[in-house]
């Protein structure tokens, strides 16, 4: 089970996971609270922590033996929805009506520099020198399936396009495509594959079943 899945539906799982947004929980607190036993919930915890969605501690409370408490971690807080986008698109439309698309663009073109920086630090790999213009492409089409953009690489006459299948930036792109498209994405690829020739063919936003790049290996170098 994914972990998306886990908060769909009435499963046990998600029950324990919706009681803990409330603060760290005992199995047992956890047994009493939804009517399952102990050893069931305990099971259920154990597997969630393993996978880093759940963090268990120790805790001294009083006379005895220090208790068992689980808490969600950050990956466990993620599974919850989040509307991040509406925040952003709040702020870009503010920006928009005071300073004008063409000061926005920048800004965009910026962060995009930012996050490609981030990148570098995050995957020194994509600093090293290198002649191969093709183990680039495939380091970077490495790091944006790790993004979740489910990437991959095609080829036809006009040379190897890169697809991506799916958008991270999927909500701010329906509203704002050129500025998160056009700008920003495009910005990012330039930076991550050393190149100049980047071109985009279509996008999700747009209503194309993927996002396409045409990428001229030829002019790729190292950052």
């Amino acid at each position: 089970m994914g972990a998306a899945e886990l908060l769909l539906g009435e499963g046990t799982k998600a029950k324990i996971l919706n009681e803990l947004t409330e603060g760290p929980r005992t199995a047992r607190e956890l047994s009493l609270k939804l009517g399952i036993q102990e050893s069931a919930v305990r099971t259920h915890l154990e597997r969630l922590a393993r996978r880093g969605i759940l963090q268990p501690k120790f805790h001294k409370e009083g006379v005895g033996r220090p208790r068992k408490r689980y808490a969600l971690t950050n990956e466990g807080h993620e599974l919850f929805p989040r509307r991040y986008e509406l925040m952003l698109e709040s702020i870009i439309d503010s920006i928009l009506e005071h300073e004008g698309e063409g000061y926005l663009a920048a800004v965009f073109a910026r962060a995009a520099d930012r996050f490609a920086d981030r990148l570098f630090d995050e995957f020194p790999e994509l600093q090293k020198p290198t002649t191969d213009p093709e183990k680039r492409l495939r380091l970077v089409v490495r790091v944006l399936d790790g993004l979740g953009q489910r990437a991959e690489v095609t080829r036809d006459a006009t040379g190897p396009r890169l697809i991506r299948k799916n958008c991270i930036f999927r909500g701010s792109a329906l509203a704002h495509s050129s500025l998160i498209c056009e700008v920003f994405d495009q910005r990012l690829l330039q930076r991550l594959l050393g190149s100049q020739s980047v071109d985009l063919l279509s996008s999700l936003p747009k209503g194309a079943p993927s996002c396409s790049h045409l990428i001229q290996l030829t002019s790729i170098t190292a950052e």
